[in-house]
């Protein structure tokens, strides 16, 4: 052990421990920039370049970075005496002086880490004055990169490339000019990224935030010639209550159904009911998929992946296009969803699809991008005409003046809102497999499933493997989150040596809990074990908990549907995949 004193306080700490976490340890706060820690993966982005966290080490000539220096046996630190505060107050000033003043229009105004630490040290004027770097700004369909904003602090170089593994931001360019972007400078549109927006939900500053589609859905809510409605992700219900200062994990679903009535949604309806569809269709092309294979057909291919989460479906079209008829053709939540909206819903209420819009409510920014795609269109026309983030409608709310804390609750609409336990813990990783087990089990044996819960399926460790008892079938199931532990098992099931009958795969870290679009958390476990105790919570309350038992579910096949794989379930309800190249080509102008 070591033995040092930070501020007068004795401190014993382990070999290799910072000066910074050593700090923590004894309650005492220093200020940071780049630093980014997710202590239960493993994780930590210290490259020690802002000099924010410096603090005076005795004897030591210049200041040291806490984030980077190691406690050494027998060291007296001061963190918080004028030399250290008047270097910090310069070093941060220098980093304003290369930074927009634009902060009143800026998206992270108000959760800006930049902003915050300006207005905890005083700063009001800028004596630094000079040429500021500027590039142009980036728009992809999710997510918008402004690199004046940047300060490369390269959290988002961590998580897209240690966490993710996809390798679409990195540092380019030296000195002055030096930024973060994707390779070759180019659009992100043309990089690899899958839009999964963990980079947004790091970035300390507004330098990469999510296209916001608030204003087109307003304009939507005040055309009298169009019918709105509002599909609600199950992860969103465990997470907005933080934006008016609920505790993380507080299930708010009544509120969250009031609020979007009272800011003129004509039907608010559940994306769980499409869960339970998105099961009825997955869980039969798996029976279908565990039948063939059994039987010895060579040209069934197993394991089958799970196809709800966007980023995971971009990742794998990226980087595993050899792979592209292993997952499942079953489309999303949100895609089953618009699908049946602009088809049976319509139908029902004599509206066009041209006349009824459809509005996501989503915690992942993926889901922008997933609506726009071509084949989710009709004659151009999109089953889902906007997708918007959990932070967008907080702030839509908090605009239209909505007291949410005091708002009853209310219930989700008809036929479309109507849903089982099993749709709710889709948000969950390792929800969407524990889902389709309830269903499938079922269909299987042809006998009653007592006990919903899979235990075995849960928990929140990165690559989790199980097996199921189909009375006497035994179903291996990997499960991942995080595109880094995704990229593992699937280079297992290209190498032919998976195990898995079924593996389900979420780009985002814990699940859609902590998709792109989620209130701030940075990625803390405590926070995002909260909120998945609470989709759990919700999946006990309900009194239906498998999706095939949706008397709504069952409504829909009978009247308009058919059987699960029909020809018109298929048509609607399934989709296909694309290789794309994380080939770049360069054009060289020899003149």
């Amino acid at each position: 052990m070591i033995e040092l004193t930070i501020d007068n306080k004795r401190i014993t700490v382990e070999p290799g421990t910072t000066i910074l976490k050593a700090a923590r340890q004894a309650g005492i706060e220093i200020p940071t920039l780049c630093h980014f820690e997710m202590c239960d993966m493993g994780i930590e982005n210290k490259p020690g370049g802002c000099r924010i966290c410096v603090v005076e080490v005795e004897g030591r000539r210049n200041l040291a970075p806490s984030c980077v220096t190691e406690a050494q046996n027998g060291m007296v630190i001061n963190t918080h005496n004028i030399r250290v505060l008047n270097a910090r107050k310069t070093v941060l000033k220098l980093i304003i002086s290369d930074h927009p003043f634009d902060c009143l229009v800026c998206a992270k105004s108000g959760q800006c880490e930049l902003q915050h630490l300006a207005t905890q040290f005083g700063i009001r004027s800028m004596p630094y004055g000079g040429e500021q770097s500027h590039y142009r700004k980036d728009t992809s369909p999710s997510i918008i990169r402004d690199v004046d904003k940047c300060i490369l602090c390269r959290r988002c170089e961590m998580v897209c490339n240690e966490v993710q593994t996809v390798g679409a931001l990195s540092a380019v360019n030296r000195g002055f000019m030096a930024v973060v972007a994707p390779a070759f400078e180019m659009n992100l549109e043309k990089s690899p990224c899958t839009y999964c927006g963990q980079c947004v939900s790091v970035c300390p500053t507004g330098a990469l935030t999510e296209v916001d589609h608030s204003n087109e859905v307003l304009r939507a809510l005040s055309n009298p010639k169009k019918t709105v409605v509002v599909q609600t992700a199950p992860a969103v219900r465990a997470a907005l209550g933080e934006e008016f200062g609920l505790e993380p994990g507080t299930l708010v679903t009544g509120k969250l159904v009031a609020a979007l009535r009272r800011l003129g949604f004509d039907y608010v309806f559940d994306t769980d009911f499409s869960a339970d569809l998105t099961i009825m269709e997955e869980g039969t092309e798996l029976l279908n998929r565990l039948k063939g294979h059994l039987a010895g057909d060579p040209n069934v291919r197993i394991p089958l992946l799970t196809s709800c989460c966007p980023g995971w479906v971009n990742f794998f079209e990226h980087n595993f296009p050899d792979l592209l008829d292993v997952p499942s053709t079953a489309k999303s939540p949100q895609q089953m969803f618009g699908a049946i909206a602009k088809s049976y819903f319509a139908e029902k209420i004599g509206v066009s699809r041209e006349d009824l819009i459809v509005v996501s409510i989503m915690p992942c920014l993926a889901k922008k991008y997933e609506c726009q795609r071509d084949e989710f269109k009709v004659d151009g026309n999109p089953d889902v005409d906007y997708s918007i983030s959990t932070r967008e409608l907080a702030a839509f709310i908090k605009q239209a003046n909505i007291d949410f804390l005091g708002l009853p609750d209310e219930e989700f609409d008809d036929p479309l809102g109507e849903s089982s336990g099993a749709g709710v813990i889709f948000g969950n990783t390792g929800g969407v497999i524990e889902a389709a087990c309830r269903t499938a089990y079922e269909l299987y044996t042809g006998q009653t499933l007592d006990k919903v819960e899979f235990h075995e399926l849960r928990g929140m460790e990165g690559i989790r493997s199980a097996t199921v008892d189909f009375d006497g079938l035994k179903l291996n199931i990997g499960i991942a989150h995080g595109l880094g532990n995704a990229r593992k098992l699937l280079d297992e099931v290209r190498a032919g040596k998976s195990q898995y009958h079924a593996i389900e795969i979420m780009a985002c870290p814990g699940g859609c809990i902590s998709g792109g679009g989620q209130p701030y958390t940075h990625l803390k476990e405590e926070i995002l074990v909260k909120r998945t105790a609470a989709l759990y919570t919700e999946d006990q309350r309900k009194a239906i908990r498998k999706s095939h038992e949706n008397p709504s579910i069952i409504k829909l096949y009978n009247e308009f549907l058919g059987e699960p794989g029909s020809h018109r379930a298929h048509s609607l309800l399934h989709t296909e995949y694309f290789p794309k190249s994380n080939e770049v080509t360069i054009s060289l102008n020899n003149h």
